[in-house]
């Protein structure tokens, strides 16, 4: 399946990518009041996590896995409707622009100790659920293009196969995001007690 579908790999992680820098950019977009704002938003988030405010794990975990589980369940959507591939195209860059404006705030405010916060508040669950969400959004549009060439322009061919072949990777992949919720519940706030003594106030450029 990954070497049939490896071109839609790679035009989707490269949407995302686009997405990241779009989002990056966006931060230098800002007013310098939105920026501070932001800066405010983030000192007083890392400062509730290096005190294990707000950091109860079962709860992170449920709320986060619940998020993941929407964005699957939408893309999953998305591919059965056939029309839907614009929006699954959308989701993966508004994911990639939520990224890299998540780590452009970070950079902005913390300078090269953003780029340490960002890997131990950003980058753990990232490794995990963006993958899975490529292969989704990859099975979603090879889904929807099996559709349009095989019932829409040549009535024939049976779509069970292909459709439980998609819904069976949306089901695999719900266990990866469950995997990435486990990181971002359980490491990703140890990590970030760790790494935020080096974040004082003095060190933000805002």
């Amino acid at each position: 399946m990954i070497k049939n579908q490896l071109s839609l790999y790679v035009f989707v992680s490269v949407l995302f990518v686009v997405g990241v820098i779009f989002g990056g950019l966006m931060v230098n977009a800002l007013t310098l009041e939105q920026q501070q704002e932001l800066a405010r938003d983030v000192d007083q988030y890392v400062r509730f996590m290096n005190e294990g405010i707000g950091t109860e794990e079962a709860a992170s975990f449920r709320e986060r896995f619940f998020f993941h589980g929407k964005w699957l369940v939408l893309l999953w959507v998305l591919g059965i409707t056939v029309v839907g591939i614009p929006g699954v195209l959308a989701l993966n860059f508004l994911k990639g622009a939520l990224v890299g404006f998540a780590v452009g705030t970070l950079i902005n405010q913390y300078a090269w100790r953003g780029v340490l916060l960002s890997f131990a508040s950003i980058v753990p669950q990232n490794i995990i659920a963006v993958p899975a969400m490529i292969i989704t959004s990859a099975a979603a549009i090879s889904f929807s293009l099996h559709v349009v060439k095989n019932r829409l322009l040549r009535q024939k061919g049976d779509l069970a196969p292909q459709l439980g072949s998609f819904t069976s990777t949306a089901v695999l992949m719900l266990f990866i995001f469950a995997g990435a919720a486990l990181v971002e519940a359980y490491v990703s706030p140890a990590l970030i007690g760790w790494v935020s003594p080096f974040l004082s106030p003095d060190n933000a450029t805002i």
